[in-house]
């Protein structure tokens, strides 16, 4: 039977539902900046295409540098009399804020469909963990804050395009409850349309919020080094993340800086194949494209086979294509593993880094093509790209250290503890690793020397929110750690005016130790 879009989600159909949700911040033909506590019809759109299939979206509204600046100076300006406002106040209008997401989240949901390829599942759970982590603070906000005021500016979050809702929205929402106004850049390859419309409901809520769209490179200087901010989130590559490290070095400004690793899962003296399996098919959610995926698989050469036997069999059950396509309109929306990668260059630049690796040497284990996913009739499906795995990367691959965002994943063969080691630390730190061993002491002696800031045993480690802390070892992570009240700590400062030190990635690491 041919595939349709299901009635009711088309790009038309959902984008006329946010100038009726809300017409201040969307107009007919583009998006507007939210600026000193107004919508405002400035900067200049950009063309935008959606990863779906290709239908032209209106783009990010980017401003330039002077508007930036002005930008960050009402920020300032509220977040002054914010942070004079009443705890209760706050709490009161974050819990408001929260009711009202919660009351679109089906809108919010289909935006994350459009805008960066999430299938409808991940994308409504991606707005129900926001919704959900930040009611857990609204509960503690009163103990955490004990002893503890708001920073001396507004934090200023730059993150990225894979999590609008659970990541950033759910970090401002804190950081506003904290007693901070907030400015948020939109991210140049997705997420605006959602967070517009998050945005116009923390406005409506009476949150001091600031929303700007932008070219990084050219607003980085106002939103990282402005005056009178008070700290950095920032959720990206490497590149950038030296970059915003560099350009604080001399401030002294709080700073949460959360960089790739590539994420490690290790294989040693192992037997519970069908609990990897479970493991395995739960990794490839959006085509792990997500900070805490595991591209990279380090196992034991004896147990290659059996691995072999277990990976295979997963890869071949997973399910992707046009997140909205069904066969009747009644259907309800496929349950995908994966839509497409957030453009067609990404789908691309895989597809050349996978044959990168084979004329380097790899041995090529398995590419699906993207015509076995599940597609419309004729659509655009340059964006897609089906899951692939190369044996024995090469070292001089460029993605031997680093990790490729998509559904590409590699295996390194290895023959003793030491060999095991250096492949579980192949980039300079991570945020996650993972071991599969039924050797309890080995699990115990190896955790000690993967440098990843969390490590499972025999279960994938996640992002985590609500009481529990998430950072990065090395290169992966800059700054203060977050998670319950470390991301209160981070985002507030004592009031009794003495000196603290934050649990953090510093460059006296040692003396800051994660809990």
């Amino acid at each position: 039977m041919t595939l349709k879009i299901k009635p009711g989600t088309s790009w038309h159909e959902t984008y006329a539902r946010c100038i009726s949700a809300a017409p201040e911040a969307f107009d007919s033909d583009r998006l507007r900046n939210l600026v000193g506590g107004e919508w405002r019809r400035v900067g200049t759109p950009g063309n935008h295409v959606s990863p779906l299939d290709g239908t032209s979206i209106q783009g990010p509204p980017r401003i330039d540098y002077a508007d930036a600046v002005s930008a960050v100076e009402a920020a300032v300006l509220q977040h002054k009399q914010w942070r004079a406002t009443d705890l209760d106040v706050r709490r009161a209008r974050v819990t408001e804020a929260v009711d009202s997401i919660e009351a679109s989240r089906d809108l919010l949901a289909l935006l994350l469909v459009w805008e960066i390829g999430k299938p409808w599942r991940l994308a409504c759970a991606d707005v129900d963990r926001a919704i959900d982590g930040v009611r857990w603070y609204v509960g503690q906000i009163e103990r955490q804050m004990i002893g503890r005021g708001p920073l001396p500016g507004p934090v200023s979050n730059i993150a990225s395009w894979n999590y609008p809702m659970s990541v950033q929205i759910h970090a401002e929402l804190v950081q506003l409850l904290a007693g901070n106004a907030v400015i948020a850049k939109t991210p140049s390859q997705g997420g605006f349309h959602c967070l517009t419309l998050a945005h116009a409901l923390m406005h409506r809520a009476g949150l001091p919020v600031t929303l700007l769209s932008g070219v990084g490179g050219q607003l980085g200087n106002a939103l990282i080094r402005g005056e009178g901010i008070g700290a950095l989130a920032f959720v990206g590559g490497r590149a950038n993340g030296r970059k915003a490290a560099t350009s604080l070095a001399d401030t002294g400004r709080r700073h949460m800086l959360e960089q790739e690793g590539l994420n490690t899962w290790g294989i040693w003296n192992f037997s519970q194949w069908g609990l990897l399996a479970g493991h395995l098919k739960k990794g490839f959610e959006y085509g792990k494209q997500r900070c805490t995926a595991y591209p990279r698989y380090v196992v034991q050469r004896r147990l290659f086979a059996e691995f072999l036997a277990t990976y295979l069999p997963v890869v071949d059950s997973l399910r992707f294509g046009h997140p909205l396509a069904v066969e009747r309109p009644e259907d309800s929306l496929p349950d995908l593993d994966f839509g497409p990668v957030i453009h067609a260059e990404k789908a691309s630049d895989l597809a050349q880094r996978y044959d990168e690796a084979v004329k380097g040497g790899g041995i090529p284990l398995e590419r699906h093509v993207r015509e076995r996913g599940r597609f419309l009739p004729g659509q655009d499906t340059s964006a897609y790209i089906g899951p692939a795995c190369i044996l024995a990367p090469p070292r001089s691959w460029s993605l031997y250290h680093a990790e490729p965002f998509g559904p590409l994943d590699s295996i390194v063969l290895v023959d003793t503890e030491a060999e095991f080691l250096a492949a579980m630390n192949a980039s300079n730190g991570a945020l996650v690793a993972s071991i599969a061993t039924d050797d309890t002491d080995f699990a115990a002696r190896v955790s000690e020397e993967i440098q990843a800031f969390k490590v499972g045993v025999n279960k994938p480690r996640s992002r985590g929110d609500r009481d529990e802390v998430f950072g990065g070892r090395g290169a992966s992570w800059k700054g203060a750690f977050v998670g319950g009240d470390l991301l209160v700590q981070a985002v507030t400062e004592r009031t009794d005016g003495k000196e603290e030190r934050l649990y953090g990635n510093f460059p006296s690491y040692s003396l800051y130790p994660p809990t």
